[in-house]
């Protein structure tokens, strides 16, 4: 279920009766919509902490990230313009990190479609006398000043291509995209 991979789901499913089959049909439906690696080898990945905004990068907010990153929390971080033109981080905190393939890109974030990426920095580049979250930091910070929508996210990049569920490199990946801020949503 966690690679939505209909063929072996399918070969398992049919040992089962019609009625386990349909309730776990309407479970992926409507309780694991198909989103890029939203899954890990315990289920699907879930939002512990929605929304927290740093209205910079600074030693609160990195406080905040290396925390998470050292107990395998896992990281989604953009910027946002709000409505005076400042820009604001929020930061979104998960259960767990999500594991891609060895041969993936280093990615738990999809991108949005018609919007390209400029550039993708991992925790695996040279940092030296950095921590990984401040060298990420400096990154996103430095992509933010020229205006640029930037998305960090963590991740566990796996040794192997099967089976590669929970081992692996924890990495800290900052995407900076050829797209202006986007406006922070009023609702949100």
């Amino acid at each position: 279920m966690a690679d939505r991979d209909d063929v072996a789901l399918q070969a398992v499913l049919d040992s089962l009766p019609k009625a386990v089959q349909m309730a776990t049909r309407r479970y992926l439906k409507d309780e694991c919509p198909p989103e890029m690696r939203a899954f890990s080898s315990f289920g699907p990945i879930e939002i512990v902490r929605e929304a927290v905004h740093f209205s910079r990068i600074d030693d609160e907010l990195e406080d905040h990230l290396e925390g998470a990153y050292a107990i395998g929390l896992g990281i989604r971080m953009s910027n946002e313009r709000g409505s005076e033109g400042n820009v604001d981080w929020v930061v979104q905190l998960r259960n767990d990190e999500v594991s891609v393939p060895a041969s993936a890109e280093p990615r738990s974030w999809e991108l949005l479609a018609g919007v390209d990426l400029l550039n993708t920095w991992t925790s695996k580049e040279p940092h030296p006398g950095l921590t990984l979250v401040r060298a990420g930091l400096g990154v996103a910070a430095g992509a933010s000043a020229e205006g640029r929508w930037v998305r960090v996210h963590t991740l566990l990049h796996s040794h192997r291509d099967v089976d590669y569920e929970g081992s692996g490199t924890s990495e800290f990946v900052v995407d900076v995209v050829d797209a202006p801020i986007p406006q922070q949503d009023p609702e949100g």
